[in-house]
């Protein structure tokens, strides 16, 4: 306990800091640098707001033990019922403190970008496809989170070949981070006639946006083509060289863009692509090389792995990589997430207490 209250105090201290540093006249004149501290205060408030929790429940306690060696009959049984009171509530506080102390994953507060591609299965894995961007369209409505579809391939039977979007809104990596890798369907396909069930599939890739401050490309690392748009994209296929590609050359990272109006905007939607993927693979290198085990061990986040099950005939979803399974697949699939999200963030803070 006492290790736990000692990184609180550093912890309130860099706190009061940033508070003297906000108003001062170095930082007020730069807009920049106020949004960089601010975010850091941020992110430090609920470990503040438990600190002073902390300090008036041990507080309350001390005097309650004081007042139980008064000669009072009345005083001794008021610290008593104090004591009752107030000692489980500090042992409550001391197990969410615990989890308050659990190492932020940096990019948590971070937009994401995600790619949901049909998979196995044909028509029925691109269908599928669109059916999860619904699902996790849904979820960021219901969180009053922003979705932009940056690129997007659909299919002729319905859904996408490949759909590319971001998420924008508070925490919105902490919560989606473990969507990655491959979601497989059980379901009798509407192109089915004898009423057989398939099996498809489609994979999912979400990666913290790149910021700013998080990753400074040279455009000397970078080769840009242009070309004559192909397949559905509105008025300018075909006639003008509108489509963008770009490869970041150290990694061979390349990113298509043509769903925009204009070369200018494919330009800039693929160059917000690359560097989110350039950035990801470089915290990859990083990880490897320091031996980290990424994710802790729920899942390695790769397209390969699969991670969940959609069986309609049970109206049933399951996650492998916790074991949970829900039957309320026709929730889960209007964007009701929060019970699979909570299960794997749980699953997260356990993993990460076992190595401390």
């Amino acid at each position: 306990m006492n290790s736990m209250i000692e990184k609180l105090k550093v912890i309130n201290k860099r706190y009061l800091e940033l508070n003297d540093l906000l108003v001062s006249e170095a930082v007020i004149s730069n807009p920049k640098e106020i949004a960089k501290l601010a975010k850091e205060q941020a992110s430090l408030s609920q470990a503040v707001d438990a600190y002073n929790k902390y300090l008036n429940l041990s507080n309350g306690i001390e005097q309650a033990k004081i007042m139980l060696n008064e000669d009072d009959p009345e005083l001794k049984e008021m610290a008593k019922m104090e004591l009752e009171e107030l000692t489980p509530v500090l042992d409550k506080l001391l197990e969410d403190i615990e989890i308050i102390l659990i190492p932020k994953d940096p990019n948590d507060d971070h937009n994401v970008i995600m790619e949901i591609r049909g998979g196995a299965g044909g028509d029925e894995g691109n269908i599928f496809a669109g059916d999860l961007f619904r699902m996790y369209s849904r979820y960021a409505e219901n969180k009053g989170w922003k979705v932009q579809v940056l690129e997007a391939s659909e299919s002729e039977a319905g859904g996408f070949t490949q759909i590319i979007f971001a998420i924008k809104g508070s925490n919105v990596y902490r919560e989606l981070k473990f969507e990655s890798g491959a979601h497989r369907v059980q379901r009798v396909p509407k192109t089915e006639t004898q009423g057989r069930i398939h099996t498809s599939t489609a994979t999912v890739l979400c990666q913290a946006e790149a910021e700013d401050e998080d990753v400074e490309i040279p455009m000397s690392d970078l080769t840009f083509e242009t070309h004559r748009a192909s397949g559905a994209g509105g008025q300018h296929v075909n006639k003008t060289d509108s489509a963008v590609r770009i490869v970041h050359t150290p990694t061979g990272i390349s990113v298509n863009c043509q769903e925009g109006r204009s070369q200018i905007e494919n330009r800039e939607t693929a160059l917000r692509i690359i560097k989110t993927r350039v950035m990801e693979e470089y915290q990859r290198i990083k990880d490897e090389e320091a031996g980290i085990e990424r994710r802790a061990k729920i899942g390695t986040g790769d397209r390969s792995e699969k991670i969940r099950t959609y069986n309609y005939p049970q109206n049933r979803v399951t996650d492998h990589r916790i074991g949970l399974t829900i039957t309320q697949l026709d929730r889960i699939m209007e964007g009701k997430l929060e019970d699979i999200i909570d299960g794997l963030l749980k699953e997260e803070q356990k993993q990460i207490l076992a190595k401390n």
